[in-house]
């Protein structure tokens, strides 16, 4: 069993503490926090921290000021596909509640599904659709958290979505919206499944975010979500699918990516 107090108390005696924005990034967006200059913790320094397999997931936090918000930039999540337990995967978002942060900022890399969508396109997520067939809040509810039935009618709160599209016409950026579907991965989905998919209304799909998204709103934890349309999904892309085609797509988008999300946590009233 997988002990939040202890993970989020070892991190506040490193001198971390009441983040006003925890920010997530992931495969192949890690280069934020490259970039970004604070205090660093590499995720093996907490004893008990989970450690990500993928590439593209570096598994450091840096702690920094962007504007006059204090940031916790994650570099790495943690999948279901990877043989962690649900509760591990959520292991972000809990320590975002007890670090005391106010927004949950979730990045991640998709496939897209939107006929209107090229690889490139940044998305911001309007919705999801959990199709991975659990769900992270399964067991004993700990009330420190949140309710034992949380609402999710607005998971994605849509004052900060308008302020992110409002950041991206300031920058030029021609910012999507649309639904993500989570599946557990790490298959890519086949043509029928894109079809499915595509009739149930999502735009994007990918393996992460959706069990981190619940469990920070679970926890009252405002969340604003991103994707990086990296790849068009099976049977609407001609090509065989990759995980090197996700991560050169996110080097090529980086510099767009970037200038978004910082502009947005410089200009965002939490």
């Amino acid at each position: 069993m997988i002990d939040y107090k202890n993970l989020a108390e070892q991190i506040k005696n490193k001198g971390i503490n009441n983040p006003d924005i925890v920010l997530v990034l992931g495969s192949g967006l890690g280069f934020l926090a490259d970039k970004t200059e604070g205090q660093t913790l590499n995720y093996h320094e907490i004893k008990g921290f989970p450690r990500p397999t993928v590439e593209g997931h570096g598994g450091k936090m840096v702690f920094t000021k962007i504007g006059d918000k204090k940031v916790l930039m994650f570099q790495g999540r943690f999948h279901y596909y990877e043989g962690y337990s649900m509760k591990e995967v959520i292991v972000i978002p809990r320590i975002a509640k007890l670090l005391g942060a106010k927004l949950y900022l979730v990045t991640n890399a998709a496939g897209g599904i939107n006929p209107n969508f090229k690889p490139g396109d940044l998305m911001a997520i309007t919705d999801h659709l959990n199709l991975m067939g659990t769900n992270p809040l399964i067991g004993k509810n700990d009330e420190i958290f949140g309710p034992r039935f949380p609402d999710m009618t607005d998971a994605y709160n849509p004052e900060l979505r308008k302020k992110m599209i409002e950041v991206g016409k300031d920058l030029g950026i021609d910012l999507k919206t649309g639904i993500y579907a989570a599946l557990t991965g790490p298959s890519y989905e086949t043509p029928a499944e894109i079809k499915m998919l595509k009739t149930l209304g999502a735009d994007a799909v990918g393996m992460s975010t959706v069990p981190e998204v619940i469990a920070a709103r679970h926890s009252n934890l405002m969340v604003a979500g991103i994707s990086c349309i990296t790849n068009l999904a099976a049977g609407v892309s001609e090509n065989p699918l990759s995980h090197q085609e996700v991560l050169e797509t996110t080097e090529k988008v980086k510099y767009h990516f970037g200038k978004l999300i910082i502009k947005f946590i410089e200009t965002v009233v939490l």
